[in-house]
């Protein structure tokens, strides 16, 4: 049997940050009114660097800090909402920068759960026995989406990338995992609509902007994505107590607030930074979880155990828990 470990991790943000205090200057807004709501005091924007060059930084920092030679990586997969163009993907972009050339890559595109779609993507190669070693990483540039006149949006999100090494290993880490969609809702959260526009067709509306039903969204992480957390911990081979943390999609901190209480878990275990980073959508997870091996309290020896939840436009939602 193959399995596949996640053996190294990385993130990036840009330099430039953006407190709430600053956003009071161009929308009616205030850091009580943002803080309150949300949680989130500061985000990175972006003032220069694309989604790419937000994801080669991390690639640059796995290879570095792996040790790894480029050309002994088999894929990579990056998940974002917000590539450079939709061809190239943002994925070419990563295995030029690297010289990884014996690669295959793709994006994924999953919104706030394309990197836990791509992680179980990533498993699933490596299981097959035909893959040894892939990159996923979860990039974006928000900031290039949102409508900075709309305070129910501008005030929540920020740029940013993480990703991981995976590699093949001799026993099971990814112990459980469950993914969803649900296309009935895909109006709560958009982004990107292309019309048609050409000689031969009607023109449509193209509107790039994101928008989102902030309440349809919060009660969809509140209630779906814990009642499948709660199922999945129920089927995994191991005990709820067994989970040292968990990391989830950085939206908002009262939706981990009622999520701690739903799923029955103390909410000590539920890490967050999305005070300083604010919804940065495929990226928020291994950001953290980035910065969480920074901190030791993981080391990447296979001693945690962690569940991983991501949630949002689709709707998607998907959670893993995974030996780290």
């Amino acid at each position: 049997m193959f399995y596949s470990k996640i053996s190294q991790v990385a993130h990036y943000v840009p330099k430039q940050t953006i407190s709430n205090d600053d956003l009071s200057l161009i929308l009616d807004t205030s850091d009580e009114w943002i803080s309150s709501r949300t949680g989130i005091k500061n985000r990175h924007i972006s003032q220069d660097e694309l989604t790419s060059d937000l994801a080669n930084r991390v690639a640059e920092q796995l290879i570095e800090k792996s040790q790894l030679d480029p050309l002994e990586i088999d894929f990579i997969v990056v998940a974002t909402i917000t590539p450079d163009s939709t061809m190239p993907s943002t994925a070419a972009k990563v295995q030029a920068h690297i010289g990884a050339k014996n690669a295959f890559v793709f994006d994924l595109t999953a919104a706030c759960s394309g990197f836990v779609f791509g992680l179980a993507t990533a498993d699933k190669l490596i299981k097959s026995g035909v893959y040894k070693k892939g990159i996923v990483i979860g990039a974006e540039t928000i900031s290039k989406i949102l409508d900075w006149s709309d305070r129910t949006t501008a005030v929540l999100f920020g740029d940013g990338a993480g990703g991981v090494l995976m590699e093949q290993t001799d026993y099971e880490h990814f112990l459980a995992e469950s993914l969803h969609s649900d296309g009935n809702r895909s109006h709560a959260l958009t982004s990107g609509n292309t019309g048609l526009n050409s000689p031969f067709s009607v023109s449509t509306e193209n509107d790039s902007h994101l928008k989102m039903e902030g309440r349809m969204i919060f009660d969809f992480a509140v209630k779906d994505v814990s009642k499948d957390v709660v199922q999945l911990i129920e089927k995994a081979p191991i005990a709820i107590e067994e989970i040292d943390y968990l990391l989830f999609h950085q939206a908002n901190r009262r939706i981990l607030d009622k999520m701690a209480k739903k799923i029955g878990i103390t909410r000590e275990k539920f890490l967050e930074n999305m005070m300083e980073y604010g919804n940065t959508s495929a990226a928020s997870i291994p950001i953290l979880l980035s910065e969480t091996v920074d901190k030791g309290l993981i080391s990447l020896d296979g001693t945690k155990t962690i569940l991983l939840a991501g949630f949002g436009g689709g709707l998607t939602w998907g959670s893993l828990i995974v030996k780290i």
